[in-house]
C-alpha cells in the first residue's frame, strides 16, 4: 500500500488514457508539463497560503517513457522558501499496474512567486549534407479561454508549456522522417503572465542538431485586445527543448546538420552548443552516481591478451560515430560522444613536430607532469616488455577531496606498414603489490590514450581520446559547462611541449 502524501508534499496521480497519448500511444509530453505545473503550484500555495504563479521552470529530463494503461504519481514539496518565491522540487514515477514495477520517470524543479492580493488583471483592449533552419519554423495562435485559466484567471503555466510543445514537436518533425519525442526541456522562463482572453502566438524552430538530438526554441508572446489591434505583443515565455526520434524499428535517427545563414541563425546556432556544454556538465558531472570498478587484476601469465585487450578497447573508442565539436580554435579541437549513461571526450591538436618525435614524448608518462597540470606525479612500477608498461599516477586534488591515484597499463603500437598513425591506449589495472592509500583516492582510468597521425614529415595532429569515469569527470567538469578552459589549457601546454622537444638523444623509458 502506498503510503500517503507527507506534510507539505503534493501528489497527483493519473490513470493515463488514449486521450492522453501521442501517435505512438506514449503520454504525451505536452500533457505531462500541465500536470507537472498543476501539482506544483498546489504544493506552492499549500505552503505560502496565497495565491502563486509559475516564475520558471528549470530544465527536465525525461529518464522512462509512459504508455496507455499505466500509472504516474507526481510528486511536489517546497525545498526552499523566499520572501515572495519558492522553489518545488517534482518527481514523476510510472507504474505498471500488471508487472508491479515502478520506474523513475523526471525529476524537475520550478520557481513560483506569490501573487499579490488585489493586483488587477490588465484590462482587455547550404553546407553538403546540411540544411537550413528555414523550413523548421512553425508558428501556431492560441485564445485562451476559461478551462485554459486558473482560478485567479491566468493561464495555467502547464497549459502554455503544452501548446509550447506541441509546436516543437512540429518544428522538430520537419527535419526527420519518423517519429519526434522530447527528451528534455531546458528552463521554461516565465517573463510576464497572460490571462482570459489573451491571444498566444507560439514561434518555433531548429537551433541545432546534435547526431540523434535536435534543439527547438520556442518564443511565446501575448497579445489582448488592444495589443492585437496594435500589432504589439508581450514576450511572456521562452524554452528550448530537446528531442530524439525513432524511426519505424524504433532506432534512434541521425539529424541532418543544420546550416547557419543568417545573424540570427548564427546566434541561435552558437547558443545551442553553449547549452549543450551546460547540459552535459549538469548531466554526467553534476549528478553523476560512482559506477562499480571496472578495471581487473594484472595478470603476468595473460600480459598479451590484457595488453591487446586494451589497444583494442582504444582503437573502438577512436571508432565511435557521433563526436560532437563543444569547442573550436585554430590549433585545438574538443569533441564530446554521448552514448547512453557513458560520456567520452576527444581532445585534437595540430603539431608542428614530427609524429615519431610525439610519439616518443607522449607514449613515456613519466614526461606527463612536465606539460600536464593535472598530473602531480609519475613513475614506472613494471616494465612489462618493450610496449607494455605498468605506471603509478597522482593527480592533484579536485573540489577539495584529497589527491587521486591510479594503477594503470599503457600500451603502445607503432603505424603498420604503410600506415601513419601512433597508438598509445591506457586503461586502470588492479596490482596487489600496490594497494590503496588512505592519502589518496584509488581512481580508474576506463579507457583513454593518444592517437598520433603524420601530416608530414615535420607536423602530425595529436588526439587524446578519454571514456569518462566517476574519478575522471571532476577534472572535466567546468569545460563541460563551458565555465572553464583546463582542457585547452592542458592542450596548449601539450603542443608547446612537444614542439619545443628535440629527438636527440635516447627518450627515456624506450
Amino acid at each position: 500500500m502506498e503510503r500517503l502524501a507527507a506534510p507539505g508534499e503534493v501528489r497527483m496521480s493519473q490513470a493515463i488514457q488514449p486521450a492522453h497519448a501521442n501517435a505512438r500511444g506514449e503520454l504525451s509530453a505536452g500533457q505531462l508539463l500541465k500536470w507537472i505545473d498543476t501539482t506544483a503550484c498546489l504544493a506552492a500555495e499549500k505552503h505560502a497560503g496565497v495565491s502563486c504563479v509559475t516564475a520558471s521552470v528549470d530544465d527536465i529530463q525525461f529518464e522512462e517513457t509512459v504508455k496507455v494503461g499505466q500509472v504516474i504519481t507526481i510528486k511536489a514539496k517546497v525545498t526552499r522558501a523566499f520572501s515572495t518565491s519558492m522553489e518545488i522540487s517534482i518527481k514523476v514515477i510510472v507504474q505498471d499496474t500488471l508487472m508491479d514495477i515502478e520506474k523513475l520517470v523526471s525529476v524537475a524543479f520550478s520557481t513560483f512567486v506569490a501573487k499579490p492580493v488585489g493586483k488587477e488583471k490588465p484590462a482587455c483592449g547550404e553546407e553538403e549534407g546540411t540544411v537550413a533552419t528555414r523550413g523548421t519554423a512553425v508558428q501556431s495562435i492560441e485564445l485562451v479561454l476559461p478551462p485554459h485559466a486558473n482560478h485567479h484567471g491566468n493561464t495555467f503555466g502547464g497549459q502554455i508549456m503544452a501548446w509550447m510543445e506541441t509546436v516543437a514537436t512540429i518544428s522538430a518533425s520537419r527535419l526527420c522522417k519518423g517519429h519526434p519525442f522530447l527528451k528534455s526541456v531546458d528552463m521554461f522562463k516565465f517573463r510576464g503572465p497572460s490571462t482570459v482572453g489573451d491571444r498566444l502566438v507560439f514561434n518555433s524552430i531548429v537551433n541545432n542538431t546534435f547526431q540523434t538530438c535536435v534543439e527547438v526554441g520556442v518564443r511565446v508572446e501575448a497579445f489582448n485586445c488592444q495589443e492585437w489591434s496594435e500589432g504589439r505583443g508581450r514576450h511572456i515565455n521562452s524554452a528550448f527543448l530537446i528531442y530524439n526520434a525513432v524511426d519505424d524499428k524504433e532506432e534512434l535517427i541521425i539529424f541532418p546538420r543544420i546550416e547557419p545563414i543568417s545573424k540570427d541563425d548564427f546566434r541561435r546556432y552558437r547558443g545551442a552548443i553553449a547549452r549543450k556544454r551546460i547540459r552535459l556538465g549538469r548531466k554526467y558531472v553534476i549528478s553523476h552516481k560512482e559506477e562499480v570498478p571496472l578495471c581487473i587484476q594484472w595478470d603476468e601469465s595473460k600480459q598479451a591478451s590484457l595488453s591487446n585487450g586494451n589497444v583494442e578497447a582504444f582503437r573502438k573508442l577512436a571508432a565511435k560515430r557521433g563526436w560532437e565539436v563543444i569547442s573550436s580554435s585554430k590549433k585545438i579541437k574538443i569533441y564530446t560522444l554521448e552514448q547512453q549513461d557513458v560520456l567520452s571526450v576527444w581532445v585534437e591538436k595540430h603539431v608542428k613536430s614530427p609524429a615519431n618525435l610525439a610519439y616518443c614524448l607522449l607514449s613515456d608518462f613519466t614526461k606527463r607532469p612536465l606539460w600536464d597540470p593535472h598530473y602531480m606525479f609519475c613513475e614506472v612500477i613494471d616494465r612489462v616488455n618493450e610496449n607494455d608498461q605498468i605506471y603509478y599516477i597522482i593527480c592533484s586534488e579536485v573540489n577539495g577531496d584529497k589527491p587521486k591515484d591510479f594503477i594503470v597499463l599503457v600500451s603502445r603500437r607503432k603505424p603498420l606498414k604503410d600506415g601513419n598513425t601512433y597508438m598509445v591506449a591506457a586503461k586502470s589495472i588492479i596490482l596487489p603489490s600496490v594497494p590503496p592509500s588512505p592519502q589518496y583516492i584509488r581512481s580508474e582510468v576506463i579507457c583513454a590514450g593518444f592517437l598520433i597521425e603524420a601530416i608530414d614529415s615535420t607536423s602530425c595532429t595529436v588526439s587524446y581520446l578519454n571514456q569518462m569515469s566517476a574519478s575522471i569527470l571532476p577534472y572535466f567538469a567546468g569545460n563541460l559547462g563551458g565555465w572553464s578552459k583546463s582542457i585547452e589549457e592542458a592542450a596548449a601546454s601539450c603542443i608547446k611541449f612537444i614542439e619545443n622537444a628535440t629527438d636527440d638523444g635516447p627518450v627515456s623509458g624506450l
